[in-house]
């Protein structure tokens, strides 16, 4: 079973099971998915401040806190469990144009030549590590939501915003890979 499960599932297996997600949540009367919002469930139950943002009956969805948790846990399974010693399968071409960025290693999920800590202290590393942080987090919270709350749930129930959004996604992703992420990895 373990061998079967180290294996990627095809798009027609894993593609309905996520799709699936959608109409569950409809059915309930959830109208929210996401991944950020949860941060947001966990800092209204957590903080007891007076601030406004916070202020909500974020019990109502406690099933998305109960969802983040899956997370964690299958990622410390399929650590443990899962994980293949084997090096990432990268593409020949890739591996060529990597390797012209210093990048050779390709023994975990992150190559280790950028993201560790002695390159965090690095021009590359820290505008990769720190200030792409930032903008991963100022971006979701601007786009009231993350890529998988917009362009899963927010797409498939018609909102245009999620359109939109979703949208811009894949062109900032599309520009941060082949325009802005060569110039980084020159550094």
């Amino acid at each position: 079973m373990l061998e079967w499960l180290k294996h990627p599932w095809p798009w027609y297996v894993a593609g309905p099971l996520i799709g699936s997600m959608v109409p569950i949540l409809l059915i309930l009367g959830n109208r929210t998915f996401g991944i950020s919002s949860s941060l947001r469930h966990v800092c209204a139950a957590c903080v007891p401040a007076n601030i406004s943002f916070f202020k909500y009956e974020w019990q109502k969805e406690a099933w998305n806190l109960l969802f983040v948790a899956g997370i964690i846990v299958g990622a410390v399974l399929t650590t443990f469990l899962l994980s293949d010693p084997e090096a990432v399968h990268v593409n020949p071409a890739l591996a060529s144009e990597l390797s012209s960025y210093g990048v050779t290693d390709y023994r975990n999920m992150v190559p280790a030549e950028v993201f560790n800590w002695p390159a965090l202290f690095t021009a590359r590393g820290f505008i990769l590590m720190v200030v792409g942080g930032f903008l991963v987090g100022f971006g979701t919270r601007y786009a009231g939501g993350c890529t998988s709350g917009h362009a899963i749930m927010g797409i498939s129930s018609m909102q245009w915003p999620s359109v939109i959004a979703t949208c811009c996604f894949m062109a900032g992703g599309f520009l941060m890979a082949n325009l802005i992420l060569p110039f980084i990895m020159k550094l």
